[in-house]
């Protein structure tokens, strides 16, 4: 029923985009973002989706930032980078307490009949407010453990496109790598999940496109 190799014991899923809908509320908030600062510079504005998936979509906010001003030439100082990165993460939190966060039906009915059939459960994201998204979302409570911006940071992980996190994911579930699959939407996710199989000794990690 759930469609996965029998060798799998545990499913890591991303947040934005996989298991919420808040992948749009990320993309808006970096546009307004970006579209202030360029019009200061009389710059061409940020293009939804084109900007957003290439250069921000799935990775930590700062990469993200440093990626873009850098695709424009802007020369991306340290500065800059937390200035632009905080100022975005303001007008996410700003548009997840005013509107709420909605899941994707499909994806909670999947993550509870992964449950349900023994795997074990955990959110892998770069986002530093993983866990207000999975509270507002009624969703924690699914989950045994959440890998995400502010783990990365405490622990010193690399965010994607690395695999570091994806392995934490695993060790937090105690399960090898080869045992987990990967649920994603972008590519900087799919493209992490494909290098933690190749970073463990024995095997591969499963990589799943999105599922809701």
């Amino acid at each position: 029923m759930l469609g996965l190799p029998d060798t799998i014991t545990a499913c890591l899923f991303d947040l934005d985009g996989v298991l919420t809908t808040t992948a749009g509320v990320h993309a808006h908030a970096w546009k307004e973002m970006f579209d202030a600062f360029l019009r200061e510079r009389d710059e061409p504005p940020f293009e939804l989706p084109r900007d957003y998936v290439e250069y921000v979509d799935g990775k930590p906010r700062l990469d993200g930032v440093r990626a873009f001003l850098t695709s424009r030439g802007i020369e991306a100082d340290d500065d800059l980078v937390h200035t632009l990165g905080e100022r975005k993460n303001e007008l996410v939190l700003s548009l997840i307490r005013t509107a709420g966060v909605e899941v994707y039906e499909g994806s909670v009915r999947y993550v509870e009949a992964a449950r349900e059939a023994g795997l074990r459960c955990a959110v892998v994201s770069s986002s530093a407010n993983a866990r207000e998204v999975l509270r507002a979302a009624k969703i924690e409570h699914l989950f045994e453990a959440v890998i995400d911006g502010v783990v990365a940071l405490r622990d010193g992980l690399p965010g994607k496109p690395a695999p570091d996190m994806f392995l934490a994911g695993a060790r937090a579930l105690d399960t090898p790598p080869p045992d987990a699959a990967v649920f994603e939407d972008a590519l900087a996710g799919v493209e992490p999940a494909a290098g933690a199989a190749s970073a463990s000794l024995s095997g591969s990690t499963a990589p799943v496109r999105r599922r809701r």
